[in-house]
């Protein structure tokens, strides 16, 4: 009895382990489509700025309530954001923090914004 009983924990396992492993190849191919997806949407300089902040540009449009990059609508909204978040008036650093990343993230993006308009520029004149 005891060798079935061995046999029948064995079985399980192996049901289990397989089960498992199919499980985990199929999150990881969503998880690579999805990365995909993200990468193939933004610019090869923009998907790269994503993943050095590691905040995307949309995330960082929704955190400073921004549909357009305006630099003075990003840095009002970020002011604003900034000091409501202050820990010494009861916010949080937490949230304090994501606003500056999502503010690092949207300058980044009108640098590479500007950088592509000079590079127009200096391409129609040749």
């Amino acid at each position: 009895q005891a060798k079935y009983l061995a046999q029948i924990i064995l079985v399980g396992a192996q049901v289990v382990g397989r089960a498992f492993m199919r499980a985990l190849r199929q999150e990881f191919a969503a998880s690579r489509a999805a990365a995909d997806a993200r990468g193939h949407s933004e610019r090869p300089q923009s998907a790269a700025a994503s993943r050095i902040t590691g905040i995307s540009l949309q995330e960082a449009q929704q955190i400073l309530n921004v549909s357009k990059l305006n630099p003075e609508e990003i840095q009002k909204n970020y002011d604003h954001l900034f000091k409501v978040n202050d820990k010494s008036v009861g916010g949080s650093f937490y949230l304090q923090s994501k606003v500056v990343r999502a503010k690092e993230r949207l300058d980044e993006e009108l640098r590479i914004q500007a950088k592509d308009e000079k590079e127009k520029g200096w391409k129609a004149e040749t």
